[in-house]
């Protein structure tokens, strides 16, 4: 692994741009999440892809495709953040959570089922986490097969999966990622089939541009706070959201004002967990949140291709 730049926050995240020993350039974050210390949880974040082909209204890697990166190209991006903090190899942490959230599907990638399986044989995989964001792409019923089973074989009690839902109406999460997409009730049916006991509740996760995009009704309809819980986030000042017209300039969510709330109180009322994740504003500044693409932020072109591949190219709006 060669960085070519880092953007670093003192004591919030790290972003790191690279370029792997295949010749494929990278997007990574190291991530700390207060008021947790480096010791009690250490967070990785890492890329599954260059780009996205999803093209989801709200995320900047959306708007181009350079294909998947290989088992070799994801472990580099962890082995190398590991290797910084613990150039000894001893890692300290209590908890290193390795989510694959950065840029890319991860349904997407039949080789992030390969990494996770590198992963469980490290010497620290007694402390890893491993999370998987997912929007559900239909017709990857054998990767989610797969991804169970690599569940149940090495990370019972410590793995999170989080689908990313973003609206509780299906036409409209549809109209925000433009891609076929499993129904809430298969997405329901594999969560219960998914957790074991001893396993944390599946996340369904929405970046919210509005509070009007969750109704607490219709998501208890198709989903048991039993399986479930729900992450409200706001939705991040990526370049995608603006050209879409999502973003606004009165963030209900990050306020965290009365009508948020009165939202997060009908949910648990509901029966639901309720996680209201805002991140520190400098996170946006370094582009290390989710949806952010640092290469655009820079005002950089697409990174290159390596021989062999095309790029798959999006408008920038709809």
């Amino acid at each position: 692994m060669k960085i070519l730049q880092t953007f670093r926050a003192e004591d919030v995240a790290t972003v790191y741009l690279g370029v792997t020993s295949s010749g494929r350039e990278v997007e990574f974050v190291e991530s700390r999440q207060p008021p947790f210390s480096r010791e009690d949880k250490h967070v990785l974040v890492i890329s599954c892809m260059v780009g996205c082909p999803v093209g989801c209204s709200m995320c900047d890697a959306g708007t181009f495709f350079g294909g998947n990166l290989s088992v070799q190209d994801a472990l580099e991006q962890v082995d190398w953040m590991v290797a910084e903090h613990y150039p000894r190899g001893d890692v300290t942490t209590s908890k290193l959570k390795v989510q694959f959230t950065k840029m890319g599907e991860p349904a997407l990638n039949a080789a992030v089922l390969e990494v996770l399986e590198a992963l469980a044989t490290r010497p620290y995989a007694h402390k890893l986490w491993p999370s998987i964001s997912t929007v559900a792409p239909a017709r990857r019923e054998p990767f989610f097969e797969r991804l169970l089973a690599v569940k149940e074989r090495h990370f019972v009690g410590r793995f999170q999966l989080q689908f990313s839902l973003h609206d509780t109406d299906e036409r409209r999460r549809q109209e925000l990622i433009p891609t076929r997409l499993w129904s809430f009730a298969q997405i329901a049916a594999y969560g219960r089939r998914f957790l074991s006991p001893g396993d944390r509740k599946i996340t369904l996760n929405f970046a919210l541009a509005s509070l009007d995009a969750l109704e607490p009704a219709a998501l208890a309809a198709s989903f048991d706070p039993e399986h479930f819980l729900v992450k409200l986030t706001p939705l991040n000042p990526t370049y995608r959201a603006q050209e879409t017209g999502l973003s606004h300039p009165q963030d209900e969510v990050r306020a965290e004002g009365p009508e948020l709330g009165r939202l997060v109180l009908e949910l648990r009322q509901r029966g639901f967990e309720v996680i209201v994740a805002i991140g520190a504003p400098i996170e946006n500044e370094i582009g290390s949140n989710c949806g952010q693409f640092v290469r655009r932020h820079l005002g950089l072109s697409a990174p290159p291709l390596p021989e062999g591949y095309t790029r798959v190219a999006r408008a920038a709006a709809p």
